[in-house]
């Protein structure tokens, strides 16, 4: 149902900001849509956004009606330690998508 797409370095350097990038592709719907017979198209929106260094939280946001379809997330932290950055979303449903990247500190 969703497609996701990262861009994380493979590897830093200790104290190094590194930029994350992150997009999920959803069929998102706000919910104030008509179909074709004039019915309500129900709303169907990613709510949750959160990205975790090695399970610590490094970036989340609230999602409301008003995102874009297909969120695009730019965000940057600092590289402390080799690790896993794991990117998690969650929609209105309590549906999750995830994915992950390792992060290699020199």
């Amino acid at each position: 149902m969703a497609s996701i797409r990262l861009s994380v370095p493979k590897t830093a350097m200790k104290g190094e900001i590194i930029e994350l990038k992150a997009l999920i592709q959803h069929p998102m719907e706000s919910g104030y849509r008509r179909g074709s017979r004039g019915e309500q198209i129900p709303r169907n929106i990613i709510t949750r956004f959160e990205c975790l260094y090695d399970g610590e939280v490094v970036f989340s946001a609230d999602f409301h009606p008003a995102i874009a379809a297909d969120p695009f997330l730019t965000f940057y932290t600092r590289a402390v330690g080799s690790g896993t950055l794991a990117f998690r979303w969650t929609d209105q449903h309590g549906e999750m998508w995830s994915d992950s990247a390792t992060l290699t500190v020199t």
